[in-house]
């Protein structure tokens, strides 16, 4: 990426801390803008700070990426608290819509500002280190700053206000005292606002519920961070915090049913519902509260009785596992839908079926099927499905589908039908080198494909393997380090290369594939 003449100045102009008071006060309102983004993105939180708590504007929207870190968010918002009592602030709205923290996201579909202490997902790792205690001298100063700027900042600071913050260097070993001391400074800011919880603020919050900065963000919400979101979406005061998309992972029914209740009814456009295991009774008690949010076009996980929704286009219903029910779950939907997302539901034959002929198989844009076991019961309805999408269908995927060499030479046809296909993933399927070659050749047919992702042949794990192996054996299985693997990477470079295909991405990188780089 080429910087331009204005982000490397803004860069040189926020690398010293120390000069700030020499330009701060001169900086005209059109270069707030690009020191804010110079200091996000070099990780100065005190630079951050301090544009922040004067920002002329009345809007404010931090980019996704590249995403701050879980500092410079913190320095941010304890500068939007002591904004509030800054003549020089303008900010009415802070959007940190699409924002990630910088413990990483769940594989890059949908980055979300994650209020939690713990991984994304399973087996995510995220190691975190408590703060050093502020020392006398330092604490005493985070006590003179702090003092008559003892707003009620608790809705946005539950966000990332978390006991333990992230200890982040930012990979200059040179500013680790800095760093340390700011977030000792920051800890000790924080710890003189008051809360919702602490004595006789609770009367004094309701007292004053003027709303002075709305705040908008994505939110993630599982079983550990749930109080502190419920706390945050219900403390009234000048801060009011606003959910666009809400993820809810692994909580009960009665716990999402009550963040639904909190949520602005006008503001929230995506619910996504994961590894919750809310079953049809859980469905059932959550569909009436839908209808109450008439900006929602993207339903995640839940369905079933959804005719209230006419504005539905986007429905996963990932890891689900109820077989024999998608009929049930999409039969009553009153429009076509454009992105069906259905993996892990141990879809039977009749799901499949019916999938192929329901109003949804012509107009469908993005398809997940992966890890949906597909075989020679199945095939007929893939293929009829494929043949009603070809004209539609950008993004397929199939991995994890136990797609062999003869089950995957039957679908090659229909797979190179879909004419406007423009990612396929069929990663962890038990293909030989030359089922694998099969689909390279098929795939430098397709003018529109642009990215595949294949799986690893057979050929490349360790002896021992099972016959058929699943998707989670590949998955765990090592390769054999004995076999040159370059061999088959050169096999289907050679292959790319001969048909003139430089616009085409061919990889077996699971953990880094993201279909919408080809958006």
């Amino acid at each position: 990426m080429v910087l331009s003449l204005l982000s490397l100045c803004a860069s040189e102009v926020v690398r010293d801390h120390s000069s700030s008071p020499c330009w701060l006060s001169f900086v005209p309102m059109e270069l707030f803008r690009p020191l804010l983004e110079a200091s996000l993105s070099g990780c100065r939180p005190l630079a951050v700070g301090e544009l922040v708590q004067r920002w002329p504007e009345r809007t404010l929207r931090v980019r996704r990426k590249p995403a701050p870190n879980r500092l410079c968010i913190q320095a941010l918002l304890l500068a939007v608290a002591r904004g509030l009592l800054d003549h020089r602030c303008a900010l009415q709205v802070l959007d940190l819509c699409g924002l990630q923290g910088d413990e990483g996201g769940d594989g890059g579909h949908d980055g979300r500002l994650v209020p939690h202490r713990g991984p994304l997902h399973h087996g995510a790792a995220g190691q975190e280190r408590s703060p050093e205690s502020a020392e006398g001298e330092e604490e005493e100063e985070g006590r003179e700053e702090g003092e008559g700027r003892r707003t009620r900042a608790s809705v946005i600071l539950n966000l990332t206000g978390e006991e333990e913050l992230t200890t982040t260097t930012c990979g200059i070993s040179s500013e680790d005292e800095l760093i340390r001391g700011v977030r000792r400074r920051m800890e000790a800011e924080r710890k003189m606002m008051p809360t919702a919880t602490e004595s006789g603020s609770k009367q004094e919050v309701e007292e004053d519920s003027e709303v002075l900065v709305h705040v908008r963000a994505d939110l993630f919400v599982n079983a550990r961070s749930w109080e502190r979101v419920r706390g945050a979406l219900t403390t009234c005061g000048p801060l009011k915090l606003q959910c666009r998309y809400l993820r809810a992972e692994e909580i009960s029914v009665s716990s999402i049913r009550a963040l639904l209740a909190l949520l602005p009814q006008q503001g929230l456009l995506g619910l996504d519902v994961r590894y919750s295991n809310i079953g049809v009774a859980g469905l059932a008690e959550l569909l009436p509260l839908l209808k109450s949010f008439p900006a929602l076009s993207s339903l995640r996980k839940l369905s079933e009785g959804l005719k209230q929704l006419q504005e539905l286009r986007c429905l996963s219903l990932t890891a689900l596992r109820l077989p024999g029910q998608l009929r049930v779950l999409l039969s009553s939907l009153p429009r076509p839908l454009e992105v069906l997302e259905l993996p892990y539901l141990s879809l039977s034959p009749a799901d499949l079926a019916f999938l192929s002929v329901s109003h949804h198989a012509s107009t469908l844009q993005q398809l997940d099927l992966s890890e949906n076991r597909l075989d020679e019961t199945t095939l007929t309805s893939i293929r009829r499905l494929l043949s009603q999408a070809s004209s539609t269908l950008q993004h397929l995927s199939l991995s994890g589908c136990g797609l062999t060499d003869n089950l995957l030479v039957l679908l090659l046809p229909s797979l190179g039908c879909c004419r406007a296909l423009r990612s396929l993933a069929l990663a962890l399927n038990p293909l030989s080198v030359s089922g694998l070659m099969d689909l390279v050749k098929m795939a430098v047919k397709m003018p529109s494909l642009r990215q595949l992702l294949y799986p690893n042949p057979l050929e490349d794990y360790q002896p021992g393997l099972p016959e058929m192996p699943s998707s989670a054996q590949l998955l765990d299985w090592p390769l054999d380090e004995a076999i040159d693997v370059n061999i088959t990477s050169s096999q289907i470079n050679r292959a790319l290369k001969a048909s003139g295909r430089s616009d085409l991405l061919l990889t077996c990188d699971l953990l880094n594939y993201d279909k919408d780089m080809v958006c």
